[in-house]
């Protein structure tokens, strides 16, 4: 086996600041998959994920040298891509005051609302539709939600990092990670209120749905819209 197969992420990240062409490429190709499907559940947009993403890649490849190894790389690498994404998102704000769009995936741009999960490949096409249409709308809630909760979110509840990981990753405290969560499932339970009543129906289940202002009965978004990124989620990002 090629010795380079197996170098761990903070070799490859040393390799790159000490003038491996290869090294940085072969980091971002073995994590790539989450760090796009982070971008786009940070931002909501293909687009803009894709400019997040690239922007944060452009800045990790320039700013390797500052590296640590404070953190695993992993986090160091999802802290400069979140934030790249943050400040896109605050960019557009200011820009616009558009709402939402109504349909996040435009057509079928390659957003992770119709991505899949392995389960999805045993679905008949009417249940497939089902999960893609909950997907969809557990992410335009999501995008209602303030960019710092919703990236609490995101990484919590959908990447599943622990709280104190991704307190690293914002760069904030732990208790702050937490706050942001509470709130944000809080805001969460009251937008899919439809869904969750729907799912109840369904399921023939006289359980209450979540309260809004109960964290620990909030929607868990996790289930909702699992990591599922396009097949090429890099492309045109580097």
């Amino acid at each position: 086996m090629d010795a380079d197969a197996v170098r761990s992420d903070v070799d490859l990240l040393a390799a790159h600041v000490a003038g491996d062409p290869e090294a940085f490429g072969e980091l971002f190709a073995r994590h790539r998959d989450r760090l796009w499907a982070v971008a786009l559940r940070t931002t909501g947009d293909p687009e803009t994920a894709a400019d997040g993403l690239q922007d944060g890649l452009v800045a990790a490849f320039r700013r390797a040298g500052s590296f640590r190894g404070d953190a695993a790389v992993t986090t160091w690498l999802h802290r400069v891509i979140v934030n790249a994404c943050l400040d896109r998102l605050r960019a557009a704000k200011v820009r616009r005051a558009d709402p939402l769009p109504d349909d996040l995936d435009d057509g079928g741009r390659g957003s992770v609302v119709t991505a899949n999960d392995g389960s999805d490949e045993h679905l008949d096409p009417a249940e497939h539709g089902i999960r893609s249409e909950r997907r969809e709308i557990v992410l335009a809630a999501l995008q209602q939600l303030p960019t710092e909760q919703r990236a609490a979110l995101v990484l919590v509840d959908m990447e599943g990092y622990p709280v104190a990981e991704v307190a690293e990753i914002l760069d904030c405290a732990e208790g702050t990670v937490k706050s942001r969560c509470a709130r944000g499932r809080a805001k969460l339970s009251v937008l899919l209120r439809p869904l969750l009543d729907a799912d109840t129906a369904d399921d023939g289940d006289t359980r209450t749905a979540p309260v809004a202002g109960n964290p620990d009965a909030s929607p868990d978004v996790g289930s909702m819209t699992r990591r599922g990124p396009p097949a090429d989620p890099a492309a045109g990002a580097v």
